[in-house]
């Protein structure tokens, strides 16, 4: 149950003409302490409960549990969130023996494109694509969970 992940800036829309999937994303906050996050996510028609700990010092990994909700019970938990909704698209981009999940925000924080990858281990070698602009991995302003108390347009 640990997440090992790192995240880039994305420099050109190249990624979309990519993407081999993608879905709109509509998240909130139940709890957004820096030693736990809890995220209710409606990702399509299908809904998530989240939670992740502390992120190690360098931002590489954290502890993540996660649950599939009925759309309805997460429509009902995100009115319970703390105040600033995450929208954003995500499109799904194969690269090499990994995928890049890239978020194009919206809203609050419009003009946002986030590119996350996972790993198996924190000194994985991974293709990056040209797109792939600078590692933004344990800036904690580029976390949802900031996104949604300190919006992009704030900046």
């Amino acid at each position: 149950m640990i997440e090992i992940e790192r995240k880039f800036l994305v420099t050109s829309n190249r990624y979309k003409n990519e993407a081999f999937k993608t879905t709109r994303i509509i998240q909130g906050f139940l709890n957004t302490h820096k030693d736990r996050t809890v995220r209710i996510r409606l990702n399509g028609n299908t809904g998530f409960i989240t939670v992740k700990g502390a992120s190690t010092n360098d931002g590489l990994s954290r502890f993540e549990w996660e649950k599939e909700l009925l759309k309805e019970e997460a429509e009902a938990l995100l009115k319970l969130c703390e105040p600033g909704v995450i929208d954003k698209i995500r499109y799904e981009v194969k690269s090499g023996d990994h995928i890049f999940e890239v978020d194009e925000f919206y809203s609050e924080n419009e003009g946002l494109v986030i590119a996350e990858i996972e790993l198996a281990t924190e000194n994985e070698a991974f293709l990056k694509p040209d797109w792939l602009g600078e590692e933004v991995t344990g800036n904690i302003k580029y976390y949802n969970s900031q996104l949604s108390k300190r919006p992009f347009k704030t900046w």
